[in-house]
């Protein structure tokens, strides 16, 4: 005899409540609670991995031994991993509807041509996911399409093919019959979520799912579906540009300082190894209100190219916009310009944006946004051979970033003549190819860039 109740859920963070709450007292949301009739039926639907008993165990003797990873195929999506897929790990892969994120699952599977693949797709036919394989022109024998939505049914097919990877397209369609709701729900995607995740640790089966993403940004479903995996993916990008970053926001099994980065093409994602060359715009002739920066993702050295474009407020209040920036701390550069420099922005218009439609948060950029704003404001053009690292502090002061050494190495490969740095940086190698600028102040910067 089944019992069915029913339970408000917060579509947030996953709370659960007897009644409608209009604010959730957990996350403090309001209007995040939805009704959900739940059904609980016998444990013996369930599946066999709740059986499984756990032993206690003393740490020490606990055998050490080291992390096997898989290769994915794509050295991009190995890099923000860490260097592969750690065997029964959960990757949740969330971006905006559109972004590539089941293309790249795709393209991965048909790059391990030795390993057995199960992707499971819930939102598209077996035909739609085969147009798409033909388009990417790769091939993988071993990978296995099957359209289903049950987790049970899901397991009866992993049983048959015993499948080396997994790939859930998407969590947010999949439905348990323990439960008596509909998919998409909370207690759905957390119970199926929880299922899957038993299923990876105890087969050692890494299992990757695709998530939605809201209106906000965030990946749709509770809060505690991300406390769940152990890795979790942001693919990101503008569909206006060809460009698409994958950066991991949490990652147990390595940095989440790293990125990858791809470009859309009619083929599928294309690995861009040197992502500084396409980040910065090819100009012939100088152009006001435009430098490069010097900034590091990971480990990995980065050039970009920031734009500034400051104009007299013709329309009462001035306007402030940012992409790719935080729009509070250009604020607070802007405040840094007039005090110490005694530029009028507080009565300007000022536009920002960094190139290629990335974002970074990388404090070394503050000299060359810094630099584009005395660029337009001035209307004089800096010199398409000059780069900036610096971070800006609030007494106007230039201080000093990490790995400088790696930074000047990437600018003097891309064949720019001179970097501006903070004064104390620590002392360089003699570079005889580039000439290093030290400034203490931004405005030596003033003086040193358009006035000499």
């Amino acid at each position: 005899m089944t019992k069915s109740k029913t339970i408000y859920y917060c579509q947030n963070c996953g709370t659960q409540s007897a009644t409608w709450l209009g604010k959730c007292n957990n996350c403090g949301q309001w209007n995040t609670f939805v009704e959900e009739i739940v059904q609980s039926t016998s444990q013996k639907n369930k599946h066999d991995s709740n059986n499984f008993q756990s032993v206690p165990q003393l740490i020490s003797e606990i055998s050490d031994i080291p992390i096997s990873r898989i290769d994915s195929g794509i050295n991009e999506l190995n890099r923000v991993l860490g260097s592969g897929i750690v065997a029964g790990s959960l990757v949740l892969l969330g971006g905006d509807p559109g972004i590539g994120k089941s293309t790249l699952m795709l393209q991965s599977a048909l790059a391990m041509p030795d390993a057995k693949i199960l992707y499971v797709s819930g939102e598209e036919s077996s035909i739609q996911i085969k147009l798409r394989a033909s388009r990417l022109k790769q091939k993988n024998n071993l990978c296995y399409i099957v359209n289903e939505t049950n987790t049970q049914a899901i397991f009866s097919h992993i049983n048959a093919i015993k499948p080396q990877l997994i790939i859930i397209d998407s969590i947010q369609t999949l439905q348990t019959s323990s439960l008596d709701s509909s998919a998409g729900t909370v207690s759905q995607i957390r119970e199926t979520a929880a299922e899957l995740q038993r299923f990876a640790k105890q087969t050692n089966t890494p299992v990757f799912l695709i998530g939605h993403i809201t209106k906000d940004g965030m990946l749709a479903g509770p809060k505690v579906l991300e406390h769940i995996v152990d890795v979790v993916l942001q693919f990101e990008g503008d569909r206006n540009y060809g460009y698409r970053l994958v950066r991991a926001t949490k990652n147990r099994f390595g940095s989440i300082d790293e990125i990858g980065i791809f470009e859309m093409t009619q083929t599928g994602l294309r690995e861009v190894d040197n992502p500084s060359e396409i980040l910065i715009s090819q100009r012939d002739e100088d152009t006001t209100g435009v430098a490069i920066a010097a900034t590091i993702e990971g480990l990995r050295p980065l050039l970009i190219e920031v734009q500034a474009l400051v104009t007299a407020a013709i329309y009462g209040n001035p306007q402030r916009s940012s992409t790719g920036f935080d729009l509070r701390r250009l604020g607070m550069l802007l405040a840094v310009l007039e005090k110490k420099c005694g530029h009028k922005f507080g009565i300007k218009d000022v536009f920002f944006n960094i190139a290629g439609g990335i974002r970074t948060e990388d404090p070394a950029v503050d000299l060359a946004i810094i630099a584009a704003l005395l660029s337009s404001s001035l209307d004089i053009a800096i010199s398409t051979k000059d780069c900036f690292a610096g971070e800006i502090s609030l007494s106007g002061e230039i201080r000093p970033v990490s790995r400088i050494e790696q930074r000047i190495s990437e600018v003097q490969k891309l064949g720019y003549k001179r970097i501006f740095i903070a004064s104390n940086n620590p002392k360089l190698p003699e570079n005889n190819h580039i000439k290093v600028i030290r400034i203490s102040k931004i405005e030596h910067l003033l003086a040193k860039l358009f006035i000499n």
